[in-house]
């Protein structure tokens, strides 16, 4: 039986940071996110790097993703080409459909992402797809003017998002991937028929996606380049109710209709309800809420959002977001699209190849769920859930499971042989754990440095260990303090981090 399994103690409600500009003036001195070409001017908003903490935090993430969600689903797991030809995105509905409205004022040529413009002024959200008339309609309803010149705004129309790029000295036109699932689906035929997979199958692949966003003013949020963790789950239509799905009937989703408060209920209750579809996909919202669970987010702080139809994707037929409430408000992590059998019956028509399999005994064209989660998105999450701030410090509450460094090791003073001995610990642990070393400044300031990049465990060499062998452990949330033999400190952390 599956049970909603958040026991994060170590991230019980304290003081939150006031907004998302704490959290990332942390991260950003602490080497999580860094703006790139940072050192030049006029850099183009919307491209982020990952700094040294950032990646390995990044890499922890993944590494949980693979573990909890690739290998506990047994998916295959592919890496697929990031630039593909102009007519798989035909093909997909891309090239069509994958815009933004924006209008230009026609007298200083400022340009505005109409939907984003209009909440601004009414403070409300307002959705993606509605007719360009009527955005024009609530521009002239709301009086909303070019904030640069208070020229009047007219005349919506589409952006598409896609970067084009040029093959050869011809320049045969193709994209970037607005997302990484596109290369799934046109591998579909030929996986099949070598890799003798069986439906239903998850296909899992971790990559980078590309969209040229209007106006991106979201700092981490809303990029222009970003990584995605993506799951495409082909399955019979006809077969959704196996055994195998049983696992999650117990577990309960917080499910919301809109932006009203969500409500725990059981996917079993929700199935019978119709809020959820099928056996299938309530199985596979509870493997992305307990995963995220598991990454310390409370489960008050999630809500899977059904999407009304003016919100859905053209592709997706029933859709939820897997939000999180941060500093920021509720923030999209993940988005859940049932797309059918869109995609396979698209890429079959426009390519003339096959794309049906062998299921059950007969021929049948897969229909496909996804879950495509956005990474920098979570990390945010993630350290906006973690930061804490009290009377004497700043720190990051992460579990250790997600901590991208795991201990630090610090001799008490550089002098004694203390130093050498330190190093020569950090030597033995760090082969099998992310652990750091520091020397400079006081054991104060370097507990400090510690705890806002959100280490979990520090160890402190000093003259003890010289004379008994014991080393000092500080907890980071707690602060306290425990002596541990130092041949001992080795499996004492794995227990801990474990």
């Amino acid at each position: 039986m599956a049970e909603n399994a958040n026991q994060n103690k170590g991230l019980q409600p304290q003081a939150r940071a006031p907004g998302y500009e704490d959290v990332m003036n942390l991260a950003s001195r602490r080497g999580y996110f860094l703006r790139s070409a940072d050192s030049y001017p006029n850099t183009p908003a919307g491209f982020w790097d990952y700094g040294p903490l950032g990646t390995l935090f990044k890499n922890r993430y993944v590494e949980l993703w693979r573990r909890m969600i690739v290998k506990r689903d047994e998916m295959v797991e592919l890496d697929t080409s990031e630039v593909l030809p102009r007519a798989v995105f035909v093909a997909s509905g891309h090239v069509g459909n994958f815009s933004d409205p924006i209008v230009e004022c026609s007298n200083c040529h400022s340009i505005y992402r109409v939907d984003k413009l209009i909440e601004e002024k009414v403070r409300r959200a307002v959705p993606e797809g509605l007719p360009d008339i009527e955005y024009d309609a609530l521009l002239a309803e709301n009086n909303i003017v070019c904030s640069n010149c208070k020229n009047a705004l007219k005349g919506t129309r589409r952006f598409n998002m896609m970067f084009r790029v040029g093959i050869g000295p011809q320049g045969e036109e193709a994209y970037l991937r607005p997302e990484t699932c596109q290369g799934i689906f046109v591998d579909i035929p030929v996986l099949f028929k070598t890799q003798r997979i069986k439906l239903p199958r998850g296909f899992a692949q971790l990559g980078k996606s590309f969209r040229n966003e209007i106006a991106p003013r979201q700092g981490i949020l809303r990029q222009r380049e970003f990584y995605q963790a993506e799951v495409e789950v082909l399955f019979n239509p006809e077969r959704v109710d196996l055994p195998r799905f049983d696992v999650a009937l117990e577990y309960s989703l917080n499910i919301s209709a809109g932006d009203v408060e969500p409500t725990l209920i059981k996917v079993s209750e929700a199935i019978s309800r119709g809020v959820v579809p099928n056996k299938l996909i309530g199985y596979y919202l509870y493997l992305i809420q307990s995963f995220y669970e598991s990454l310390g987010l409370r489960t008050e702080r999630i809500r899977l959002r059904s999407l009304t139809r003016q919100e859905k994707a053209f592709y997706s037929a029933v859709a939820f977001d897997l939000e999180v409430k941060t500093s920021v408000g509720w923030l999209e992590l993940v988005a859940c699209n049932y797309r059918s059998d869109y995609d396979l019956r698209q890429h079959a028509e426009a390519s003339k190849t096959d794309f049906t399999v062998e299921d059950d005994g007969k021929k049948v064209l897969p229909h496909i769920f996804e879950l495509s989660m956005g990474v920098g998105r979570s990390l945010y999450a993630l350290l906006d859930e973690a930061y804490r701030v009290d009377d004497t410090r700043t720190y990051l509450a992460l579990l250790p499971r997600v901590a991208p460094i795991q201990v630090g090791v610090f001799p008490l003073m550089s002098k004694e042989g203390l130093p050498e001995k330190a190093r020569a610990i950090y030597d033995l642990l760090r082969y099998d754990l992310d652990a750091m070393y520091d020397e400079t400044g006081s054991i104060g300031r370097r507990y400090a440095r510690s705890d806002e990049a959100g280490i979990p465990f520090c160890v402190t060499v000093d003259q003890e260990t010289m004379k008994q062998g014991t080393v000092t452990v500080r907890e980071r949330d707690s602060k306290m303090q425990s002596v541990v033999p130092a041949e001992q400190l080795q499996a004492w952390l794995k227990t801990r981090l474990s």
